[in-house]
């Protein structure tokens, strides 16, 4: 696979909004706001955000990687397990 990958928009999104949020943080009073704005308002949303949007994806690969092994099992493997 080469080229720029189809959900590249997200992960720009992404980095601008942890941008964004790590100024905010590093605005405030003390170290531990900071942490804390940067991991409540940063990390966990874009963290959720980028779970929920890649789920598509996911569910894409899994069909096809269950479509591919359904047809690359050709010896009669059905799971019986006898001989």
């Amino acid at each position: 696979m080469t080229g720029v990958p189809y959900n590249a928009p997200m992960y720009i999104i992404a980095i601008g909004w942890l941008w964004v949020v790590l100024m905010m943080a590093i605005t405030e009073s003390n170290v531990v706001a900071g942490i804390l704005t940067f991991t409540f308002y940063g990390l966990f949303p874009c963290a959720l955000l980028m779970w929920l949007l890649g789920t598509p994806a996911r569910r894409r690969r899994r069909a096809a990687d269950a479509a591919s092994g359904t047809s690359t099992d050709t010896e009669g493997n059905d799971g019986s397990g006898g001989a």
